[in-house]
């Protein structure tokens, strides 16, 4: 192997043309989306059982990738190594399944010799090639086009284009699935729990909030020196304010507290009910924590008292509370 050092213009060059192959080929793709991917998304949709995608070499990593967005979009998929299958693996599969077995030359010996076995257990067999009189276009089901014309490897070998059409299809049939099935933002949180989307469409208010013991709160009765007690206790920068049958009336702050320090009210005698701030923004315990984020933008406000399905307290909450929980 010689080994020279292209000029910077022609490492440019190379990628841009790199770029624009790919590109072309994931363009002419589109001509190609008929009624076989139509054919191919109703299989998935009446599917009973689960896709088990397989490829070889880089179609195999493509496939994984495939298997793991069908499986986040509402289509219960995994990945099976097709040497592994020849050994064990091949278990996995039911005549409730559906396979999508990838490979652009068609003829990928590991997948060829499982196919008799895949077609006798029942599974429908959804093939996906470069070549549409190989040997597993010929044995499929529903075979999907994903020919390109030439690999973006200046040697025209590496699998390149042809990974690049493989994964554009795969992610076609997960977005046509996704849509028949009506999957929603809802759906995706509920399998991205971990994920920042998750987070932001599971976690509610009273997931988060200081409730019972841990909720600072007083009578309108009590003084100001009994409520920033209470502050501090419970160590929210806040307290609230209930009347005799424990219904909201107030709130008092750290905020507050700095702004009645330069007026001329002794501290130490003030009666809460006198230095509160009557009418708190609050938020529904059962809201989404994203609610309660979007009230604290709007009101440039760094702390809010939870109400329960009846209006009264059930809890506070402040921006750390969100912050750890990763909803900000």
């Amino acid at each position: 192997m010689t080994s020279h050092t292209p000029s910077p213009s022609a490492i440019l060059d190379l990628a841009r043309s790199t770029l624009q192959i790919e590109a072309n080929a994931v363009a002419q793709l589109v001509e190609r989306i008929d009624l076989d991917f139509l054919r191919a998304v109703e299989t998935l949709l009446a599917c009973q059982g689960r896709v088990v995608v397989s490829g070889m070499g880089k179609s195999g990593h493509i496939g994984g990738k495939i298997a793991a967005t069908l499986a986040s979009t509402g289509t219960p998929s995994f990945f099976m190594h097709p040497a592994e299958a020849s050994h064990g693996d091949l278990g996995m599969i039911t005549g409730q399944d559906v396979v999508i077995a990838l490979s652009n030359s068609g003829e990928s010996a590991e997948i060829v010799a499982i196919v008799p076995l895949i077609k006798r257990r029942g599974a429908k067999l959804i093939c996906m090639t470069g070549n549409a009189v190989s040997t597993l276009a010929r044995a499929a089901d529903i075979h999907l086009d994903a020919s390109v014309e030439q690999e973006a490897c200046p040697l025209n070998l590496a699998p390149t284009a042809s990974t690049t059409v493989a994964l554009a299809l795969g992610d076609a049939l997960a977005v046509a699935a996704l849509h028949a099935r009506g999957f929603s933002a809802e759906d995706f949180a509920r399998t991205h729990p971990g994920g920042t989307l998750g987070r932001r469409l599971l976690v509610h208010v009273h997931d988060l909030m200081h409730a019972d013991d841990a909720l600072p709160v007083v009578r309108e009765t009590a003084s100001l020196k009994q409520a920033l007690l209470e502050m501090t206790r419970k160590g929210l920068g806040m307290t609230a304010i209930v009347d005799a049958d424990d219904k909201l009336v107030g709130v008092f702050t750290d905020g507050d507290l700095r702004r009645l320090l330069d007026q001329d009210v002794d501290v130490r005698s003030a009666m809460i009910v006198d230095v509160m701030h009557r009418n708190p923004r609050t938020v529904a315990a059962a809201d989404l924590a994203v609610e309660a984020v979007r009230l604290m933008q709007e009101f440039k406000v760094n702390g809010l008292l939870a109400l329960d399905e009846n209006a009264r307290l059930a809890g506070a909450l402040n921006m750390h509370d969100l912050l750890r929980a990763g909803v900000v």
